[in-house]
């Protein structure tokens, strides 16, 4: 058994290390210490010197040597930030990654652009996994009629747990892509699609490829397959005006968009670029 710590310094500064020592980001250690300890950042930093309990620090302590294993640690509290908002996550869904906030953010822009102020408009999210993007974009654009597919009846029930804890009115349906909408037409469609060819499974980390479950990492055609299958049916169920915007592997901005043109040649489809100055997004505007 490790030696007790007597502050919240003493078991931040020795877990930071054991998890340097076991190739893991020593940052870690302080969100799970905050997680344990209920505080945010500024009350930790307040409490440092504090006497840590010995419920506590074996609590914590659990934790870093779970996480050293390579067990995500948004796996073992069973949650992650995104956008401000707290989401459950487990081995059923993907942890959501800061990425694909600016989508939310390149989302309302567009739809500011497109749209009449506070007109009722219709999303779809494809492949919701947790629910991020659909209830986000929900409590972003509240006069948006909001519907979330998933093929993954686990996911789902992941997805539909966040909507209530967050209070956003979501319709969930469980479906392949864009089989559960196809009977309705649509003002914005988006997707963070599985997009990781199965040749870049030995580039993931273990803590991605042993945790996260790869019904929402991978797809075939060098990851490519899922956003051929719903360019195909795209076109009968968008509106005009309206939008397409899916997140993207960054090698795959072209191939994408050209997918997208051929099916809209008179849309316009864009590639835009995250915060690190890689492909990240596609979307296709739709005119009327």
């Amino acid at each position: 058994m490790i030696r007790m710590c007597k502050t919240n310094f003493e078991a931040l500064k020795r877990a930071s290390s054991f998890l340097e020592e076991n190739n893991r980001e020593k940052e870690v250690a302080r969100y799970l210490l905050q997680h344990v300890l209920q505080k945010n950042y500024s009350e930790l930093m307040i409490a440092i010197y504090d006497e840590i309990t010995i419920e506590a620090f074996q609590t914590f302590w659990g934790y870093i040597e779970e996480h050293a294993t390579g067990r995500p640690f948004q796996y073992i509290i069973g949650q992650e930030s995104f956008y401000g908002r707290d989401f459950l996550v487990n081995e059923h869904v993907l942890i959501p990654r800061p990425e694909t906030e600016e989508l939310i953010v390149e989302v309302q822009k567009r739809a500011a652009s497109l749209f009449e102020l506070n007109k009722p408009i219709k999303i779809a999210d494809i492949g919701t996994g947790s629910g991020a993007i659909a209830i986000t974009i929900k409590k972003e654009i509240p006069h948006a009629t909001v519907t979330a597919t998933d093929i993954s009846p686990e996911a789902l029930s992941v997805a539909k747990k966040n909507a209530e804890r967050l209070e956003a009115l979501i319709d969930f349906k469980k479906g392949d892509l864009l089989a559960p909408i196809a009977d309705q037409k649509w003002d914005i469609i988006l997707s963070n699609p599985p997009y990781i060819g199965s040749h870049e499974a030995a580039s993931l980390s273990d803590t991605v490829i042993d945790y996260e479950p790869h019904l929402a990492l991978f797809a075939d055609e060098d990851g490519l397959q899922l956003y051929r299958k719903m360019a195909e049916k795209l076109p009968s169920v968008m509106n005009a005006p309206s939008f397409i915007g899916f997140e993207i592997g960054y090698e795959q901005g072209p191939a994408v968009q050209k997918m997208l043109q051929n099916f809209f040649p008179e849309a316009l489809v864009e590639i835009v670029q995250d915060i690190n100055q890689k492909n990240r997004f596609v979307f296709c505007t739709i005119k009327e």
